[in-house]
């Protein structure tokens, strides 16, 4: 009878103790797998967007993406793919509108690849014509708005979310190029929550524009010039202008219009190599509004012939900018209001290719005088010389002369001088993503874009810890029961002893 019930109270232990080691095993992977859990890495939600730059000279797609969360109603963007469009600038499809968008093609094809398929559809697009086609707008508005429409249309054949296109201001153009620079040097957004550094300038050079953006030391006099913007929670004061047919190639037309041509037609241009020769037709000089309409020009065609003389090149440079008039405390050229240049800047587009062709682009910033001395030793060297030691394309190699004496003058018009040259960079890239408008446009547009929830882990930081509490302190209760009933176990086995 006592063996019976020995046997009975046996078995009630063996089965309380595979209840406490079973208990204790689901505690310890409670434990174990909770953390795992709530500390896997979180699958990133992305939204992409995509930019087309429709310049006046030529055409870029952009690709970009940011976190679906926004911090502080500003979308972090960067850059993911680029493509250039080959072929002029869509302005220049005005007598085969038709193929204006057809040059699109291969870039929006790339896009298609690049962006997830399932998110295509919500994929917005944008394009922004720039200085080219405010020109060809101001010629003719009719032709201009048929020029867009069909460019549109051809977009609308891609599976994305397509938010139209439009002619962008000058100073839209500016402002999102300032917003570029200082976002990639994080002087703005990223990295920047905890202070607020100086911002940069930014200088652009198109085609037919040209832009100067920055935040100057003192209060902005011009309404026209003065901007305000929000980012990342900051509100900036931000003086921009842009300066239409200013553009490097509007102002080498500028330029070619105050050289006298002969009765042979020929026109002696100081500011193309000695020996080159280029012939044009004449509208194709005339055909720009930057232009006088009135001209006495009898030949259909006109001989270039280059002089290389720097000095003359110089003067007559200087001569396409009006410096005569200024109702301001102080101004550029032309009458216009700038105050004085303040801290750091960015130069890019055509800035940056000219200035790289003159090795003129490192880390380390070049003082004028050396810009000047290196300018000027291209322009006086033969044409036949210059060829013959550089591979690039001939139109472009030939106008460097001009262009790069163009932006130490235009430069020193915005008051650059010897003694703050050095603040000017050179970029083309930064951080591995383009200078230039698209990426301030892209930042600009997302806040009208909506922030969706992120992906969030199962618990709370509180709630995290108080489970973690609840079942270290089960599984510690159930290690203390189990040493007791195996203490007690060993001292009645000891009794029978």
């Amino acid at each position: 009878m006592v063996g019976a019930r020995q046997e009975i109270k046996l078995k009630k232990y063996r089965y309380l103790i595979a209840l406490v080691i079973i208990l204790m095993v689901v505690g310890v992977l409670v434990l174990v797998t909770i953390p795992v859990v709530q500390n896997r890495s979180l699958p990133k939600k992305l939204k992409y967007g995509i930019v087309l730059d429709a310049g006046s000279s030529h055409t870029a797609l952009y690709i970009y993406s940011w976190p679906a969360e926004k911090v502080n109603d500003t979308g972090i963007v960067t850059e993911v793919d680029s493509c250039k469009v080959k072929g002029p600038g869509i302005s220049s499809y005005w007598n085969d509108i038709e193929q204006a968008g057809k040059s699109l093609k291969v870039c929006l094809d790339k896009a298609k690849e690049r962006v997830p398929e399932k998110q295509q559809y919500v994929t917005p697009v944008y394009l922004g014509a720039t200085a080219g086609m405010r020109l060809l707008r101001s010629q003719n508005q009719a032709l201009a708005e048929q020029l867009m429409k069909s460019v549109q249309e051809f977009i609308k054949t891609y599976p994305f979310n397509f938010q139209g296109a439009q002619i962008i201001t000058g100073q839209e153009e500016g402002v999102f190029g300032w917003i570029t620079v200082n976002y990639l040097m994080e002087n703005i957004g990223k990295d920047n929550a905890g202070g607020n550094p100086e911002t940069e300038g930014a200088l652009d050079l198109g085609g037919a524009s040209t832009q100067i953006t920055f935040v100057p030391g003192e209060k902005i006099e011009s309404e026209e010039s003065a901007l305000k913007m929000r980012l990342y929670g900051k509100s900036y004061n931000i003086y921009t202008h842009s300066y239409l047919c200013y553009g490097k190639d509007q102002a080498l037309k500028l330029l070619l219009e105050k050289l006298d041509i002969t009765d042979n037609g020929t026109i002696l241009n100081p500011c193309f190599n000695k020996g080159y020769i280029r012939t044009i037709n004449v509208t194709e000089l005339f055909n720009s509004p930057c232009t006088s309409a009135q001209h006495n020009i009898i030949q259909q065609m006109v001989r270039i012939i280059g002089t290389g003389n720097f000095d003359q090149c110089d003067r007559y440079i200087r001569s396409i900018f009006n410096f005569s008039v200024c109702t301001w405390s102080s101004c550029s050229f032309n009458g216009v209001y700038q105050p004085k240049v303040h801290g750091k800047f960015g130069a890019f587009s055509a800035y940056y290719f000219v200035m790289d062709f003159f090795n003129l682009t490192s880390e380390k910033p070049y003082d004028l005088s050396t810009a000047q001395q290196r300018v000027k030793a291209f322009c006086l060297k033969p044409w036949a010389e210059v060829k013959n030691s550089f591979s690039t394309n001939e139109k472009y190699l030939s106008e460097n002369c001009f262009a790069g004496q163009y932006i130490l003058s235009l430069l020193q018009n915005y008051n650059f001088t010897s003694s703050n040259w050095k603040t000017i960079m050179f970029l083309r890239k930064i951080k591995g993503t383009n200078a230039g408008w698209t990426l301030g446009y892209m930042m600009n547009l997302t806040n009208m874009i909506p922030a969706e929830q992120p992906y969030t882990k199962p618990l709370t930081n509180a709630s995290y810890l108080t489970v973690m509490v609840i079942f270290s302190i089960f599984v510690f209760f159930l290690l203390l029961i189990g040493f007791l009933i195996f203490k007690k176990k060993i001292f009645k086995a000891q009794d029978k002893f």
